[in-house]
């Protein structure tokens, strides 16, 4: 009979939905978030002997998330309350090693009201969020933020030609064409001790990514999603010091041609303007732009 042993394993509370109004007098902000802590360390007893005395109940940990929402000032940054979280659960329970907090911070914008910022009310202008992966261990932190769920297009300004060609190509040059995608980018910082985390503007960091992300894609002649990509995460290691890395992940939302020369009606080059979306199939280009290590 084989033997078996639990090679690894984690635990913890998933979708744990979270929103704090944060009051400054009449001037009130709305922080929503969707939680995930999974825990790892001495847990094996529940598994392979039925004994369930070292399990943090995943109710437990609910309330804890919530309990410390309360607590903590620091819920707007998402990725502070989230290595606060971990660092709760490492330093309460001596058999937890590892702690690993994802936060999802749901979008709300400050209505604009007879031209003024309004003090309390919000509108939901897009589906792209910002988003953070916190590992924290007694070894350490591993911080990852990220922006999903941009939706861009420009309507000129790209173009894809001279790829290789065989027996299969089928797809034509272009020197113009819609360019279309759904931006998902993550970048890990580069956390030198759990006290320098603090120090970190996130949210600074965060708006900027974005706003590194929307010029490059709008200003940029594109050659191709790749030229492009790499653009996008070079500016954003260039700016900002405090992170190692960038990846990009880019599905391009297609819009081709409709046909309506059979009908008696130019419908190409400069003469296109009816378009059909296509969302499947889709090209996928990703990549990860580090930093070269400065050698000593």
């Amino acid at each position: 009979m084989s033997k078996v042993y639990l090679k690894e394993q984690e635990y913890g509370k998933d979708r744990v939905r979270l929103a704090k109004v944060i009051r400054r007098e009449k001037w009130h902000d709305i922080i929503e978030l969707t939680v995930r802590v999974l825990l790892d360390g001495e847990f094996e007893t529940p598994y392979t002997k039925a004994d369930n005395s070292m399990v943090i109940a995943t109710d437990s940990i609910k309330n804890t998330i919530y309990i410390l929402a309360k607590q903590l000032s620091c819920v707007e940054n998402i990725e502070i309350f989230a290595s606060e979280i971990g660092q709760h659960f490492i330093t309460t329970y001596s058999h937890v090693h590892k702690a690993t907090v994802s936060i999802t911070k749901h979008k709300w914008t400050r209505m604009l009201i007879d031209g003024k910022y309004h003090d309390h009310s919000f509108l939901r202008d897009g589906d792209d969020v910002h988003d953070t992966k916190v590992v924290v261990s007694r070894k350490g932190i591993i911080i990852e933020s990220g922006l999903k769920n941009l939706l861009v297009l420009k309507t000129t300004g790209s173009a894809f030609y001279g790829f290789l060609r065989d027996k299969f190509t089928t797809l034509p040059d272009m020197d113009d064409r819609i360019l279309s995608t759904s931006v998902d980018a993550t970048w890990t910082f580069n956390i030198q001790s759990i006290a320098s985390i603090t120090k970190i503007p996130f949210n600074y960091i965060f708006e900027s990514i974005k706003q590194i992300t929307l010029h490059i894609f709008a200003t940029d002649n594109s050659a191709s999603v790749q030229a492009t990509l790499f653009l996008m995460a070079k500016n954003a290691l260039e700016k900002h010091s405090q992170i190692d890395s960038v990846r990009y992940e880019l599905p391009n939302k297609h819009y081709f041609t409709y046909d309506l020369e059979r009908f008696g009606l130019k419908n190409t080059g400069k003469d296109s303007d009816i378009f059909v979306p296509f969302s499947d199939p889709a090209g996928l280009i990703t990549a990860t732009i580090a930093r070269v290590k400065s050698k000593l």
